[in-house]
């Protein structure tokens, strides 16, 4: 059976006329690429240079607001309006100088292979980490030297760390929708996908959403299929998570059933959570708290494997329940002050590309047959070659399945 294609993709906006509720976002946005374009193509850099290092013309723009508002969605349309392609990175780009050295860097000092122009997308920047933060000044230099226009998008941008990036950016406020505004595109996504439902109950999960399209949409198509849609009580959903947020619910206050559902907000997979939990569990738990809390993760791996093995995909709850509220009740009383939460970079990354070695070659495989060349050269040059994956017709002609275009898509290779 052919997987459903999530309605947030399947409607996602291509053109600015398509974005609703962000008009003054979208003005400033055109505004800001078209300037820089005309830039550009009127100036040389080594005029612009100067009218860039005294902050006359930015050539970066952030989008900051909550999630679900469509900041990358602007900066993907932006791309296509003006015929550019997009590199994009996120915060876990942002790792060190030498990262973005050997990535963003040859991106700014090289033309397009596939476009006209080209746009960098620096997307949840302030998903940097405390750790991190030799990569966001190596960042800074990179815009203050590149006249080629960079956005950056970030929930909160508004940490002191930030404030070299502000100055030498634009800042553009992207506002929660208004529910009469997502509901007007939830009825449209049902006109054609020729469905009906209550008016009433698509007003309640407009309302509900609390301004996260996104949010409003997923809920709709999982309601969609339900004989009697009306008869479910809607939530209020909760903004999405970050991930150190969720560990500090989880490791400093006390246990309720709220927590049951946090990991549901965090934008990771349940695998990658399970790595982000048990690599910081010791730096908040100490004797019996951490032997019990480790027992309870141990708990989450067994049934992991009997899920997997048996498919008894019933005991995905006892996963989530060990996972959250029994870790989170393994500490006696709440905890206080700051723990700098650490990301699982080593399991993490050998976890990870055992999950997407696979998929990698395959794509690598094709390439290679197609260009002639070896397949090791292929994977060895992926780095290079994934943003030009990205557009369709080099797709069509190297007849990526829908795994392949969904792996090259989501922009975690």
């Amino acid at each position: 059976m052919t997987k459903e294609t999530p309605w947030v993709e399947k409607y996602r906006p291509n053109y600015f006329s398509e974005i609703k509720g962000q008009e003054v976002a979208v003005q400033k946005i055109k505004d800001f690429v078209k300037h820089l374009n005309l830039k550009g193509e009127h100036l040389t850099s080594r005029a612009l240079g100067p009218l860039l290092r005294k902050g006359i013309v930015k050539n970066t723009i952030i989008l900051y607001g909550p999630p679900g508002t469509g900041k990358t969605i602007l900066a993907h349309v932006a791309a296509k309006e003006t015929q550019s392609e997009i590199f994009e990175l996120n915060a876990s780009d942002l790792r060190n100088k030498s990262n973005l050295q050997e990535i963003l860097k040859p991106a700014i000092e090289q033309k397009s292979l596939i476009e006209e122009n080209k746009i960098i997308l620096v997307d949840e920047v302030d998903g940097i980490s405390k750790v991190d933060w030799g990569g966001l000044t190596e960042l800074i230099n990179l815009v203050s030297s590149t006249k080629i226009p960079i956005i950056i998008t970030a929930n909160d941008i508004w940490d002191r760390k930030f404030n070299p990036l502000r100055s030498k950016s634009e800042l553009v406020n992207v506002k929660e929708i208004d529910y009469r505004t997502i509901k007007e595109i939830l009825l449209n996504i049902l006109k054609k996908e020729k469905l009906f439902l209550d008016e009433d109950f698509v007003t309640k999960i407009a309302t509900k959403s609390k301004g996260d399209v996104r949010a409003a949409i997923n809920d709709l198509q999982a309601v969609s299929k339900l004989k009697d849609p009306s008869e479910i009580l809607l939530d209020e959903r909760n903004k999405e998570t970050d991930i150190f947020k969720a560990l500090r619910t989880i490791f400093k206050e006390k246990p309720t059933e709220d927590m049951l559902r946090i990991f549901d907000q965090v934008n990771l997979s349940f695998d990658e959570i399970i790595l982000w939990v048990e690599e910081n569990i010791p730096s908040e738990y100490k004797g019996e708290e951490l032997e019990r809390a480790m027992d309870l993760l141990s708990k989450v791996d067994v049934f992991k494997g009997r899920i997997y093995k048996q498919q008894y995909w019933r005991f995905l709850v006892y996963e989530n329940i060990f996972l959250s509220y029994g870790i989170s009740s393994s500490k006696r009383g709440t905890k206080t002050g700051f723990t700098s939460y650490k990301k699982p970079d080593r399991i993490l990354k050998i976890w990870l590309n055992n999950q997407r070695t696979a998929k990698k070659k395959s794509i690598a495989k094709k390439y290679a047959r197609y260009v002639h060349v070896g397949e090791k050269r292929a994977m060895q040059e992926f780095p290079l070659l994934k943003n030009i994956f990205k557009n369709k017709k080099v797709q069509n002609e190297l007849r990526f399945n829908e795994e392949e275009i969904e792996y090259i898509m989501n922009g975690k290779h």
